[in-house]
């Protein structure tokens, strides 16, 4: 089941994500982040009028899909970025698909006319998952993270909206 997340569901979500930044070089954060930090992150994008959703199976959450303001400028307005994370356990079962298929056209109703994701490099599930729904590479910055003592490139994809 797909549906809006809300502040109950910051642990599960805060779990998937410290799993990845104490593991990985998909994010750049260092420390993990608690469950009160998480549910201000969830409100913030709520508070932005922005979908952040979570996949539930058997009554627990999965994976999240979120959308946040590209930047903060005015003019960037209509400009989104978008993450998706799911458990350890839960990857390669479509999940990420389905978040994204709920994401995706909530953002086009919503008027947004450009949906980024930003990857750190090499990542080819997240590069086939974005490539999936439209997104096109338009950058790469190579060595511009550090995260465990190593130099990380990152990738830019990017989606427009007709319209």
């Amino acid at each position: 089941m797909i549906r809006p997340a809300t502040p109950a569901d910051a642990a599960a979500i805060a779990a998937i994500y410290n799993h990845f930044v104490t593991n990985t070089t998909v994010t750049f954060e260092e420390e993990p982040v608690s469950s009160a930090e998480m549910t201000k992150r969830i409100e913030n994008v709520s508070a932005l009028s922005l979908p952040w959703l979570v996949a539930e199976t058997e009554g627990a959450v999965a994976g999240y899909a979120y959308a946040t303001r590209w930047h903060h400028r005015h003019g960037y307005r209509f400009s989104v970025e978008v993450t998706v994370y799911l458990g350890p356990a839960f990857g390669g079962r479509g999940l990420g698909s389905r978040l994204y298929q709920q994401l995706f056209p909530v953002l086009e109703q919503q008027g947004t006319r450009v949906v980024m994701g930003v990857i750190a490099l090499p990542n080819e599930a997240s590069i086939a998952l974005h490539e999936k729904f439209g997104l096109e590479k338009v950058g790469h910055f190579k060595g511009i993270g550090m995260k465990f003592g190593e130099w990380i490139d990152v990738g830019y994809w990017q989606r427009t909206f007709p319209g």
